[in-house]
């Protein structure tokens, strides 16, 4: 019984911290991109990040497991390590950003740019979010993701 209740504050810890990195640090990123590379007006930035903050709570976790589970393929390079961060990020997020800008109102160019900014955004993200969701994680007592294979428990 003990070890449930350890399990499930585990699960609890694990989810917050995913989804509290989550959306520091693509709040920020985001009204960078959507502001001065996409060209959308304040009023379009601060629609799309409250979409966005909205929408970063139910997939944080999801994209944490999701991330955990690329980097197990990572050599011990830090260009490997470097590739799979990126492609974790690139092959999760951009579909999402996707949506979320084009229902704030980006449309046309505005929504092309904003995508290809975010693409090129993640690809160069990967690794900084990495280090700092683990840092992150590190501050609410969790093992750093992707050194070893997590699981819906941790």
């Amino acid at each position: 019984m003990a070890n449930e209740a350890t399990g499930e504050a585990s699960r609890q810890r694990a989810f917050i911290a995913d989804t509290l990195a989550l959306i520091l640090f693509f709040t920020t990123t985001g009204i960078i991109n959507e502001r001065f590379i996409a060209g959308m007006t304040w009023e379009e930035v601060f629609k799309a990040r409250l979409l966005g903050a909205a929408l970063m709570v139910p997939v944080a976790r999801p994209y944490g497991l999701w991330r955990d589970w690329l980097m197990q393929h990572a050599g011990e390079t830090r260009l490997s390590r470097l590739f799979w961060d990126s492609t974790a990020l690139m092959t999760f997020q951009v579909p999402i950003y996707a949506a979320i800008i084009a229902v704030s109102g980006a449309k046309g160019g505005g929504l092309l740019s904003g995508v290809l900014g975010a693409a090129i955004m993640m690809l160069v993200l990967g690794s900084p979010y990495g280090v700092f969701l683990n840092w992150v994680r590190g501050l609410f007592g969790l093992p750093k993701g992707g050194q070893k294979p997590m699981s819906l428990d941790v």
